[in-house]
């Protein structure tokens, strides 16, 4: 319990600093300098911020569900939380031999926490923002869990730490790269990032379904969609990029991937939404499920 606590503890100091690097990449990208007065070259901007964030004033809609309200970003942050007790240490902590299934039901549950915010919040821009979040999630979620699948196959089980023994010799990238390309963007879709971020789409829903929320509550959901982000990154390091947890190198690769999430949002423009459903259902499903009969015909041969 005390390891899981202190794993939390790192992850929310994680996500401040994942915060002011984003801002620090978004700001050289577009040739500006980004957060550098608060501290050091701004490395005090994310506490900054929280503090600001948690003291500014919490505002109930008058015509809002309040208990759903209230509740729901608490209930987004704890299946965040829920999600690192995955995280694969080799001692003393949770080790998962169903880390996978556990993974895809938690998942599964953020979109109630989603459409429970956007419809409680009783705003048709926060109802409208929610809606499109719950069909991209799981439309998603589909392509998802088949990719995972496609790969868990190899290790014969559901347990993450499965995957470093078996990509000691090889990593799965190098016979999966369309499957790794699919699973990012999936990544992408699923923790509405840009170019996916349509339930936050400010230009015609006013930062979407979080739109009645301030202070704690905004916070809340801030945290848990950063949270989502590293855990996803962490993921897509464990599955494709060997696993090896005793190596530095898998930290500098996990590093690597949350920079990718923050570089993509600062390169490609929002996509349209019918070209965001068509992605999933017309070409990452079927790719997905091709790869899956393909490798599990070759495992067969084999065995």
């Amino acid at each position: 319990m005390v390891s899981y606590l202190i794993t939390v503890v790192l992850v929310l100091v994680g996500v401040a600093f994942v915060t002011l690097l984003e801002r620090k990449v978004l700001g050289y990208i577009q040739l500006r300098k980004g957060p550098n007065k608060v501290g050091f070259m701004g490395i005090l901007q994310p506490f900054s911020d929280g503090l600001k964030l948690f003291f500014k004033e919490q505002t109930f809609p008058t015509y809002s569900n309040f208990m759903i309200y209230y509740i729901s970003p608490v209930f987004l942050l704890s299946l965040s939380f829920s999600l690192w007790v995955l995280f694969p240490f080799l001692v003393n902590v949770y080790n998962f031999s169903f880390g996978a299934l556990f993974f895809l039901c938690c998942t599964g549950m953020g979109v109630y926490g989603v459409m429970l915010s956007g419809w409680s919040s009783n705003s048709n821009y926060a109802l409208l923002g929610g809606l499109r979040s719950v069909a991209q999630t799981i439309s998603y979620e589909v392509s998802m869990a088949l990719i995972l699948v496609c790969l868990l196959i190899f290790i014969f089980g559901f347990n993450f730490l499965d995957f470093m023994l078996y990509q000691y010799y090889v990593w799965f990238i190098f016979f999966s790269f369309p499957l790794f390309f699919c699973w990012f963007s999936t990544c992408l879709a699923e923790t509405n990032r840009s170019p996916f971020d349509f339930a936050e789409g400010e230009s015609e829903l006013v930062s979407g379904f979080n739109v009645e929320y301030s202070s704690g509550g905004f916070a809340f959901i801030f945290l848990a969609e950063y949270m989502n982000i590293i855990f996803m990154s962490l993921l897509t390091c464990i599955m494709f990029f060997g696993c090896d947890l005793y190596s530095i190198k898998f930290f500098i690769k996990w590093t690597f991937m949350v920079f990718i999430f923050i570089w993509v949002r600062g390169s490609l423009p929002r996509y349209r939404y019918d070209k965001l459903m068509y992605l999933t259902w017309s070409v990452f499903l079927p790719l997905s499920l091709n790869y899956l009969l393909f490798f599990s015909g070759i495992l067969m041969f084999l065995i």
